[in-house]
């Protein structure tokens, strides 16, 4: 699972044995070398999607660790681009890493915790990618009224989902493990590490949204296929903040040649 360049089975207990902010300051040299980073085809397919949504102006990458979501900002985004996450040493490595291309966005990077954001509402998009599973379900009601805070009328919050595993297969029993021991580990060991998989469930958090005032759809990421009953291996989740109700004004018109949304 990891690269030589990887984490050592010490090193990743160590981490396991920490806060999670703690943990990912340990963890960020060498991050990027683990499965934990979300891959490039996945990045790649969620701009492609977002490019048929836009362009947009300022994005915001939502617990954006090393900083790999912040080159599909750049793809998508005309003015700026900021990255925010509550460990220093995730963003440490994220800054010393970015390469901003020359004409494109500015790029700035903010040290703080997604469930308290320091921001007014300046954002036309907001994208996360692989953080939710370090939210109880509990913590999400608030986690999406921060975002709803800080995007502007008519912005989108972004991410992608993948399909569960089916009942029964190797990988949901590898999952439902994985969650098990943490539990196991935060009953009996403080501070916890927060980081579960099978907590996100795209029903719940489909209904959380709208509670927090967002329209959603669902967009299928034809790049990774289908499964066996036809439903989409990954979906892309954009809720977007609905704009001010204007009296007696037009409904835009969805542009030509962008991505739709799934049938029901």
């Amino acid at each position: 699972m990891f690269s030589p360049e990887g984490p050592s089975l010490r090193e990743l207990a160590v981490q396991a044995l920490s806060s999670v902010e703690r943990g990912y300051d340990l963890l960020a040299p060498k991050f990027d070398h683990t499965p934990y980073r979300t891959p490039d085809p996945v990045l790649d397919a969620v701009a492609s999607a977002l490019a048929g949504l836009g362009p947009f102006d300022a994005g915001l990458d939502l617990c954006c660790g090393t900083g790999a979501g912040m080159d599909v900002l750049a793809r998508v985004c005309r003015g700026s681009v900021t990255g925010v996450d509550f460990s220093a040493g995730m963003l440490a490595v994220a800054r010393e890493r970015a390469r901003p291309l020359p004409g494109g966005p500015a790029v700035s990077w903010v040290r703080a915790d997604a469930r308290a954001l320091p921001f007014a509402p300046a954002f036309d998009l907001t994208v996360s990618f692989g953080a939710f599973g370090h939210f109880l379900p509990r913590e999400l009601p608030g986690l999406f009224a921060q975002v709803h805070s800080v995007l502007r009328p008519g912005g989108c919050f972004a991410f992608p989902v993948v399909a569960p595993p089916r009942p029964g297969s190797p990988a949901y029993w590898a999952l439902l493990g994985f969650d098990a021991v943490m539990r196991v580990r935060n009953a009996l060991w403080r501070p916890p590490f927060v980081m579960y998989y099978r907590t996100f469930r795209l029903g719940d958090v489909g209904r959380e949204l709208v509670r927090a005032g967002f329209r959603v759809d669902l967009y299928a990421l034809p790049e990774f296929g289908r499964r066996s009953d036809g439903s989409p291996r990954v979906r892309l989740v954009v809720a977007r903040k609905a704009p001010p109700v204007r009296a007696g004004g037009p409904r835009r018109a969805r542009r030509a040649g962008t991505a739709s949304p799934e049938s029901p």
